[in-house]
C-alpha cells in the first residue's frame, strides 16, 4: 500500500479552514451514540469549494433534508446492503450486525445501506420491507458520503461479519481516495477464538481449555451473590418471562449457595457489552454443578467441589423448587422440581428433558464429590418422572402444575400418545435407562424401550424437530449409548450405528456439526418465515440447509456428550475420532477476548465454520446467536472436556451411585399397586 499521510485536526472548523483543496476528509462520531456531530454552517460550502470528497456520520444537521430531532433505536432492525456500492463484498441485500445501533431517521432515496427488520441468516430472504431507514448514501451534489450511524464503532461494537465489514470501509476508503492503492483494512476483533482454523494446537489445549471453561462461570459472574435477591426481583421482567442485569466486575463472586444464574445473553449494546441472564433454572443449575466437579477434579481443584454441592443443595433442598406441590405426597407433581424458581410462571412449568439434566448434573456432581445429601431426592425425581410418563415411553413437552392439580399421578401413567421428539423425550429416556441399571427394576426400562425403537422407526422423516433436526440427531445419541450398555444387542447396536451416521454426515472437516432443517411443518422453530416475524419467536440460526453455521446451544454440545458416551459404550475407534475432531474443534472456537472478561472462555451459541468466526441468525428471542448458555452449553462442553481428561464417561464415573437404596421405600410410596 502507498504511504497515506494523515492530517488530525482538532475541530471541524479548524479542517474547513486549513484543510487543502481535493484531500480526502473523513469526520467520525467520536461520542457516539451520546452525541451527533455539529457541522458548522458552511462545512459543504467549503467542502464543495475546495473540491472534497467527505465521509460523514452521525451528523446533528444536512443541506436540504429534514432530518429528526431524536434518534431511533430500534429492537429488529439490521443493516442491510441496499445498492451494488460495495460490489460483492458485501453485495446487494447482505444482512451486517450493527450491535447497539442507533442512528438519525431522515429519509433520501438510494440508501447504499439501511435499517430494516428483515429475516435471514446471510441475506435479507425476503427482500427489503417497505419501512426501512437509511444508514449510508451519497450526497452527490457535494460528492460526500453519509452515515446516520456511527460506522466507526465497528471495532468495540463488535460489528459483524469481519469480511463484510473490511469489504464495506474499504469502499469508503476508495471513494474518498480512489488512487490511493489501499490494502483492505484490517483490526483485531476484541472477540476473538482461542485458536484459528489451521493453527497448530499446543500439548495441553484440552486442559486450558477445561480451565478457561470453568473460570468463566466466575468471570461471567454467573453464581448468585448473597444479598442479591431484591436486585433479582427488581430485574425480572413479567412482561418478557426474563430479566437482565448488567455485568459488571463489581458483581461479588458468589459460592453457589445462592444458585446460578442462567446466561450470558444475546443481547450486545454499542460498547460491546452483554447481559447477564437472571433466571435461575434447575437444568443449569444442576449442568453448572456437574461442570464445577468435573473440572475440578480433572484440574485437581478440590475447591471446586464445594461450590458444585452448594449449587446442588440450594436448588434441591433449599429453594421452592421442590417444595408446596413439588414436595406434597397426595399431588401428581410430587418429586419433581420446578422449572425455574425466579416467578410462578417459572415454577408452575415441569419440563422432562429439564429435570433430567438437573438429575444428570446431580449424579456427576454426587458421583465425584462424594456428598449423598441428595440421592433420596433424585431416586423421588426419577419415580416421579416415570409415573407421569405414559404407557407407551413418551411424557410429552411440558407439564405444568395446573395439570397436576387437575390429576392423580396415574391419569398421566397410563396415557396413549407417542412424541417422536428426542430434544424433549431423549435425556429423560436416559435417565430411566440409568435408573434401571441402578436398581434393576424393570419398570424403568420396558416403556423406555419401547419408546427408543419407536423413535428410531421413524427416523428422522417423522421426528418433530425444535429448532433444527441436526439437534434430534444429537440428542438420541446418549439414550441409544446407554442401552447399548445394558443390553448390547446387535438390534440396539444397529439403531445407535444409525444415529452415529447420521449426525456424522453434518460432521465438517474442521469437526464443527453443521446445523441442519427437518421436514417442513415438523419443525417447532424454524426459521422465521416472514421479515415481520424476525425476533418475535424462538427460531434455528440457519436460513436453509448448506448454511455453514454449528449451533452450540442446541446441536453441537449435546452431540460432543452422546459421542462420548457413544465411544465408551462401543470402543470403536471411528466414533472417537469423530469426538476428537469435535473437541479440538470446540478448543479452538472458545471465546479469547482481553476487553471482556464476562466472554473469555465462554462459548456462543452460534458459530459460522466457513467464516470461523462467531456468526448466526440472532432472530431467536430467548437465546439467539451470541448467548452463553451457563448450563446447556459452557456445562457440558466443560464437562465432557473434563471426563475426556479423566479418560471416562458419565456412565462409568456413577456406575456406583448408591440413589437405588432408596428405590424400595420410595416406589411403594409413589407407585402403589406396581
Amino acid at each position: 500500500m502507498k504511504n497515506v499521510k494523515t492530517v488530525h485536526y482538532s475541530s471541524i472548523k479548524e479542517l474547513t479552514s486549513k484543510v487543502k483543496e481535493g484531500d480526502p476528509v473523513m469526520i467520525l462520531a467520536d461520542d457516539y451514540p451520546a452525541n451527533q456531530v455539529k457541522l458548522p454552517e458552511n462545512f459543504f460550502k467549503v467542502m464543495k469549494q475546495k473540491g472534497n470528497r467527505f465521509y460523514v456520520e452521525y451528523p446533528e444537521w444536512l443541506p436540504n433534508m429534514d432530518m429528526k430531532p431524536e434518534a431511533a433505536k430500534p429492537k429488529y432492525e439490521r443493516a442491510v446492503v441496499n445498492s451494488s456500492f460495495f460490489g460483492n463484498t458485501p453485495d446487494s441485500l447482505a444482512i451486517l450486525a450493527i450491535n447497539g445501533l442507533t442512528y438519525i431517521p431522515v429519509e433520501t432515496p438510494n440508501a447504499h445501506i439501511v435499517s430494516a427488520r428483515v429475516a435471514g441468516l446471510d441475506h435479507a430472504v425476503y427482500g427489503l420491507p417497505e419501512d426501512t431507514s437509511p444508514l449510508l448514501f451519497e450526497l452527490p451534489e457535494y460528492s460526500g458520503l453519509i452515515a446516520t450511524t456511527g460506522l466507526s464503532n465497528l471495532v468495540k461494537g463488535r460489528y459483524a461479519p469481519k469480511r463484510e465489514w473490511q469489504g464495506i470501509w474499504s469502499t469508503i476508503l476508495d471513494y474518498l481516495a480512489p488512487d490511493s492503492n489501499m490494502e483492505t483494512p484490517d483490526w483485531t476483533p476484541v472477540i476473538e477464538t482461542a485458536f484459528t482454523k489451521h493453527e497448530q494446537l499446543p500439548q495441553n489445549y484440552q486442559k486450558k481449555s477445561i480451565e478457561k471453561g470453568i473460570n468463566w462461570f466466575r468471570n461471567a459472574r454467573m453464581l448468585v451473590p448473597d444479598g442479591y435477591e431484591d436486585i433479582i426481583k427488581n430485574a425480572y421482567d413479567e412482561k418478557i418471562y426474563t430479566g437482565f442485569l448488567p455485568w459488571s466486575e463489581n458483581i461479588p463472586i458468589g459460592d453457589g449457595s445462592n444458585g446460578t444464574f442462567e446466561c450470558i445473553y444475546s443481547r450486545i449494546d454499542e460498547n460491546g457489552n452483554q447481559p447477564i441472564g437472571i433466571v435461575q433454572r434447575g437444568d443449569c443449575t444442576g449442568e453448572t454443578a456437574m461442570a464445577f466437579a468435573a473440572a475440578g477434579k480433572a484440574l485437581g481443584l478440590k475447591g471446586n467441589y464445594k461450590i458444585a454441592d452448594n449449587l446442588v443443595d440450594f436448588y434441591l433442598n433449599k429453594s421452592v423448587a421442590t417444595k408446596n406441590e413439588y414436595g406434597d405426597p397426595d399431588n401428581a407433581a410430587y418429586g419433581l422440581a420446578g422449572w425455574g424458581i425466579i416467578s410462578y410462571a417459572w415454577l408452575q412449568a415441569n419440563y422432562g428433558d429439564d429435570n433430567a439434566r438437573l438429575m444428570l448434573g446431580a449424579v456427576v456432581t454426587t458421583a465425584i464429590t462424594g456428598n449423598r445429601d441428595w440421592d433420596y431426592k433424585i431416586m423421588r425425581m426419577l419415580l416421579a418422572q416415570l409415573r407421569t410418563t405414559g404407557k407407551k415411553g413418551f411424557r410429552s413437552d411440558r407439564i405444568d402444575l395446573p395439570q397436576f392439580n387437575a390429576h392423580d399421578w396415574k391419569y398421566f401413567y397410563d396415557r396413549d400418545f407417542v412424541s417422536f421428539s428426542p430434544h424433549m423425550e431423549a435425556y429423560l429416556w436416559a435417565c430411566m435407562l440409568w435408573a434401571y441399571d441402578k436398581t434393576g427394576d424393570p419398570i424403568f426400562l420396558e416403556r423406555t424401550e419401547n419408546a427408543i425403537r419407536a423413535t428410531m422407526n421413524e427416523y428422522t422423516d417423522g421426528w418433530r424437530w425444535m429448532n433444527g433436526l441436526a439437534q434430534e440427531k444429537a440428542r438420541i445419541l446418549l439414550p441409544l449409548a446407554w442401552l447399548v450398555r445394558i443390553n448390547d444387542t446387535k438390534e440396539n447396536r444397529d439403531m445407535l450405528y444409525k444415529a452415529i451416521d447420521g449426525l456424522l454426515e453434518l460432521q465438517d472437516a474442521s469437526g464443527a456439526i453443521q446445523e441442519e432443517l427437518g421436514m417442513p411443518g415438523k419443525g417447532m422453530f424454524p426459521p422465521t418465515q416472514r421479515n415481520e416475524d424476525y425476533g418475535t419467536a424462538e427460531a434455528s440460526l440457519i436460513a436453509k440447509n448448506g448454511d455453514k453455521v454449528s449451533d452450540l446451544l442446541y446441536t453441537t454440545n449435546f452431540a460432543f456428550l452422546g459421542l462420548h458416551e457413544a465411544y465408551y459404550a462401543t470402543k470403536d475407534e471411528r466414533i472417537k475420532k469423530a469426538a476428537d475432531k469435535l473437541a479440538e474443534f470446540l478448543c479452538r472456537i472458545q471465546v479469547k477476548s482481553e476487553s471482556h472478561p464476562e466472554l473469555h472462555g465462554g462459548w456462543m451459541r452460534a458459530f459460522d465454520y466457513d467464516r470461523f468466526e462467531h456468526w448466526g441468525s440472532n432472530s431467536d428471542h430467548g437465546w439467539g446467536a451470541w448467548a452463553i448458555e451457563g448450563g446447556w452449553t459452557q456445562g457440558w462442553i466443560t464437562t465432557v472436556l473434563a471426563l475426556r481428561e479423566l479418560d471416562t464417561s458419565v456412565w462409568d464415573l456413577t456406575k456406583d451411585s448408591k440413589v437405588g437404596d432408596h428405590h424400595e421405600s420410595l416406589k411403594k410410596e409413589m407407585l402403589p399397586g406396581l
